[in-house]
């Protein structure tokens, strides 16, 4: 028996059933879902979206630690020969200290604007000379951070002079490393004058 020519074989109708089901004739199709949304079908597994609680926003990281400091652009101060200094400290008696004291203060304040300055310095060295190395080594380790360095110095490395004064070697320790480290500070802003003054 043969098929007539105007009847085509078995052609599928067309699927008026939405993905929720059938939809009336004529209806428009359903809109499709917003970005993000879990589609018709799918589970949504409990997840929340990105910036949605559940993921709580990230803070933006702050500044490096030194971006709070300007960059000094003062003038540059001069490095001074280690035993010399000490030489000259048990040659005056312990005055130049307060020369030392006084000279390396107020180089460091006009190079960066900030710190005691040399009067500030010389008048605390005198009056309560106890806490002076303390304020040097923290100063010249300041100037190391402002330019994004781990400071070779710091308040904390005047515990060499006291209580380490007590091991007799320990004031010496404290002047070559904070002399050192401010030597190499200078040395490298490109200074290569070395004086006692």
């Amino acid at each position: 028996m043969s098929t007539p020519d105007h009847e085509s074989p078995t052609s599928p109708l067309p699927d008026d059933r939405g993905a929720d089901g059938p939809q009336p004739q004529g209806a428009p199709p359903p809109a499709p879902p917003e970005y993000g949304q879990p589609e018709s079908g799918q589970q949504d597994h409990g997840q929340p979206e990105y910036g949605q609680q559940g993921y709580p926003a990230q803070p933006m990281p702050g500044p490096p630690p030194w971006a709070q400091y300007s960059q000094p652009t003062g003038a540059l101060g001069t490095m001074r020969p280690t035993g010399m200094i000490i030489l000259l400290f048990f040659v005056t008696l312990g005055i130049w200290g307060f020369v030392y004291y006084f000279q390396t203060h107020e180089e460091m304040k006009r190079h960066t604007g900030e710190g005691l300055g040399g009067i500030i310095a010389l008048l605390i060295a005198v009056i309560f000379g106890i806490v002076s190395p303390f304020l040097l080594s923290n100063e010249v380790g300041k100037l190391y951070e402002r330019r994004g360095q781990a400071p070779p110095v710091t308040a904390l490395t005047g515990l060499w002079f006291f209580p380490g004064i007590f091991i007799l070697v320990g004031p010496f320790i404290w002047f070559v490393r904070t002399n050192n480290a401010l030597n190499e500070y200078w040395r490298s802003q490109g200074v290569t004058r070395t004086s006692l003054v």
